[in-house]
């Protein structure tokens, strides 16, 4: 499969667009929090085979998921700030990249959204659906994109660990943690929902731990070993560590972490169900006003059976006092499916319909990247009060 690179054939859709090389930075501009969370560093080709989803660690380190290889890759984006926000809208985003790739719209896979919180550049994983071609590229604040150049890097690779003779079919998210970093997936073993633990400094070659989940799916009555996570955040509570994740058909549960043991199965405590029809994207937390709350974008996928609002695309903010919630699992709360509200602590949010991917900037403003009559435009808009 071939990898990205903007030279050769490449090289005239690049100048047409006017992009530029992100350099990666020397030894010394790195770090010491970088050196922390990266070890036996290499230098050049990621070699990513099937891009993913992403998220930022600190200090400029992007997390990206390989799916082709079943492997988290960091990447050292030497992207330290200051912020400098979107200035205003950028149209046809999807246009552009697909210009940038020689190809178009339709050329084109777009696989994830991440903002790196240091400088506000918003960073697009995405590939060329012809020949596999694997490419991240990057909005500043004045909406210029260029490509992070995955030639030439700072990188590690850690491999997520799976049984013999099994795959990895999927990795639907990544994110930092306490001293770790931590992945979902899913493979094709009986037990197929993973969550993925990787210590930190993420060290080249090295692996991680796995563990399987059971959840209760609170709109199928039941509980399922085999749905994965589809978004998920880390989250502390009185001390723990936990993972709340959300699944298809939208429970919200949380996962004990911070003392599970190598290979064991962690049975995961659902606190809220949004609705079933729908597949969650991404999510995030905010505190506005001494209240924290839960943010999670959704793709309604039975969008003419369950209408509500303009779009298939919709998101939901949730009081985080629900994960203290007493009655879980059978008893959990559901969202009122026809209201736009309730039960109370549980809001949607105007400004997610239409939103394919959304990712935090501040706890006032959010990244989105939404739909616009079958294009795709990139701008920043107000967290709810």
């Amino acid at each position: 499969m071939k990898r990205l690179t903007f030279f050769g054939s490449c090289l005239t859709a690049l100048l047409a667009v006017t992009v530029y090389f992100l350099q990666a930075p020397s030894a010394d501009a790195l770090t010491k929090d970088s050196v922390a969370i990266m070890a036996n560093v290499q230098e050049g080709d990621t070699d990513i085979s099937r891009i993913g989803r992403m998220s930022f660690a600190p200090n400029g380190v992007l997390l990206v998921a390989d799916i082709g290889s079943a492997s988290i890759v960091a990447i050292d984006t030497g992207d330290a700030g200051p912020v400098k926000k979107l200035k205003e809208r950028v149209n046809d985003v999807d246009k552009k990249i697909g210009a940038a790739l020689g190809t178009d719209k339709e050329g084109i896979r777009i696989a994830d959204m991440a903002v790196n919180p240091a400088s506000g550049k918003i960073y697009v994983s995405v590939q060329r659906k012809a020949d596999g071609l694997n490419a991240i590229i990057i909005f500043d604040e004045k909406g210029t994109l260029s490509p992070l150049d995955l030639k030439k890097a700072r990188y590690v690779r850690v491999s997520l660990p799976v049984a013999d003779q099994k795959t990895i079919s999927n990795i639907s998210g990544v994110e930092f943690s306490n001293g770790r970093v931590l992945a979902a997936g899913q493979s094709n073993e009986e037990f197929s929902s993973k969550i993925y633990s990787l210590p930190l400094p993420l060290t080249h070659g090295k692996s991680g731990e796995v563990y399987s989940t059971e959840t209760y799916h609170v709109a199928h009555g039941r509980w399922e070993t085999r749905a994965p996570i589809q978004s998920f955040i880390p989250y502390e509570e009185e001390g723990e560590d936990y993972i709340v994740g959300s699944f298809a058909c939208t429970p919200i549960a949380k996962f004990k972490i911070s003392d599970i043991k190598k290979d064991a199965p962690i049975k995961g405590t659902s606190v809220v169900e949004l609705g079933s029809g729908n597949r969650p994207m991404d999510m995030f937390t905010y505190e506005k006003n001494g209240k924290k709350w839960l943010i999670t974008n959704t793709d309604r996928f039975h969008h003419e059976r369950r209408p509500l609002g303009p779009s298939q695309y919709w998101g939901v903010r949730v009081d985080m006092s629900y994960l203290q919630a007493d009655k879980i699992n059978e008893e959990a709360v559901r969202r009122v499916i026809t209201e736009k509200s309730g039960p109370n602590g549980i809001e949607v949010v105007d400004a997610l319909f239409f939103a394919k991917h959304v990712a935090k900037l501040n706890n006032d403003e959010m990244v989105i990247l939404r739909d616009n009559k079958g294009a795709l435009d990139l701008e920043i808009s107000k967290l709810p009060e």
